[in-house]
């Protein structure tokens, strides 16, 4: 098994073993360090031993040993430890045989809701779950926010302390309480998405766990939620946008940006469920963000080639994104559609207010889009200016590369 395929592993089963373990004991945050350290374990010895025959309930049972050996080793936990033994059979505290059926429904998506438990702050919420059921690492969540690590640290601390402290069951929540949590879990959604979809750092420009994690997530959460239509739109967002994923890198790895990827390489089952997923959900529900960003998304993928794209119609759809959820990334995406109907200049100014935003001033993409305006105006030496300083900004490896490229095409 190379590093890569194990380190997918991992992180594939850190949110299923966490959830089997807060399923049958709750407390939250001493379960989490137990997973923490069962992974560390794995992480040492499997390299070397070999991968177990069954993974995830080697990591139930190490991880299970070391809650228990935490619950012995400190007086104040004693007495819990002997109420959980007392309400539940004595096998419920052991790793289950490894050929037992996993449990009805998704303990995942349980895991998901109770991230998003509603004494936490949103972002909290958002933080807690990329953490928890996402994999991702402090750095990546602290980057998608753009605030430093240590900040992402210290909030995510905080976040597990205030769910342990609310005592939070471990079940799916009732209407009233999802329709509460649900804003915060299609944001999580979609950051997971977004991160597996362009890993904001590393030599790859996929992570393809992620992105498959978060549509599996979303699919279950749309067999529960079949009549909400923001489901349903992320849902198809996620469909439409993934179905590039094989046309996006050369043959080397490099980038493909959307109007120089081979079309027929796209998946066209998933366009085809997307699709028909906005469409029905349009035609009953209220536009919402997703919704109206699966719409821009069908658009593109609804022409046959890039000169064909209906510009015009993606406008109007930005704009009416735009006015139900305005944020610097719709306008930074918004500016490129302007420019393609309206000339660059109508693009470029756009953008201008977002050199002051704190949210994207120095952030890669506003560099990149910016570059690429000024390219289309012939404008070549800012425009390689701004897309080396947009390639010094970006972690990721794969969009430097294109960054670069892109720059030295420009040389005069």
């Amino acid at each position: 098994m190379t590093s890569r395929a194990f380190e997918d592993l991992l992180r594939t089963l850190a949110p299923q073993v966490l959830g089997v373990l807060v399923r049958r004991h709750g407390q939250f945050f001493a379960c989490e360090d137990a997973v923490q350290e069962a992974l560390l374990a794995a992480a040492t010895q499997w390299p070397g031993q070999g991968v177990p025959e069954h993974p995830r309930a080697w990591l139930v049972t190490v991880a299970t040993r070391r809650l228990t050996d935490e619950w012995r080793s400190e007086h104040a936990r004693r007495e819990r430890e002997v109420a959980v033994a007392v309400r539940q059979p004595a096998y419920a505290a052991v790793a289950p045989p490894a050929d037992e059926e996993p449990p009805s429904g998704d303990d995942t998506l349980k895991l998901l809701f109770l991230c998003c438990h509603p004494t936490l702050p949103v972002s909290a919420q958002v933080a807690l779950t990329l953490r928890a059921v996402g994999g991702l690492s402090t750095a990546e969540i602290a980057r998608a926010y753009l605030v430093p690590e240590a900040t992402m640290s210290q909030r995510i601390r905080r976040a597990k302390q205030r769910i342990e402290a609310a005592g939070a069951r471990f079940t799916l929540p009732s209407a009233a309480d999802r329709d509460e949590r649900l804003g915060a879990v299609l944001r999580v959604l979609y950051l997971i998405f977004n991160e597996g979809y362009t890993a904001s750092s590393g030599d790859e420009l996929h992570r393809v766990e992620l992105t498959g994690e978060a549509i599996r997530l979303a699919r279950e959460l749309h067999r529960l939620l079949p009549t909400d239509g923001e489901v349903a739109g992320l849902l198809a967002l996620m469909l439409l946008t993934d179905a590039h994923r094989a046309a996006r890198t050369g043959p080397d790895g490099e980038l493909v940006p959307l109007a120089e990827q081979d079309r027929t390489r796209w998946d066209r089952v998933a366009v085809a469920e997307g699709i028909a997923l906005v469409t029905e959900a349009l035609t009953w529900s209220a536009p919402g963000p997703y919704q109206v960003q699966a719409a821009i998304a069908a658009v593109h993928a609804e022409a046959p080639t890039a000169a064909t794209t209906d510009w015009p119609q993606i406008v109007a759809l930005y704009r009416v994104l735009a006015r139900i959820a305005p944020n610097p990334m719709v306008t930074l995406n918004q500016a490129v559609a302007v420019a393609m109907v309206d000339g660059p200049r109508a693009g470029l100014a756009l953008l201008a207010p977002l050199g002051e935003d704190d949210r994207t001033a120095g952030h890669h993409r506003l560099a990149a889009v910016r570059a690429h305006l000024l390219e289309l105006t012939g404008d070549r030496a800012d425009a390689r200016a701004a897309y080396l300083a947009a390639a010094r900004a970006t972690t990721s490896l794969p969009e430097r590369r294109y960054l670069e490229v892109r720059a030295a095409r420009l040389v005069c």
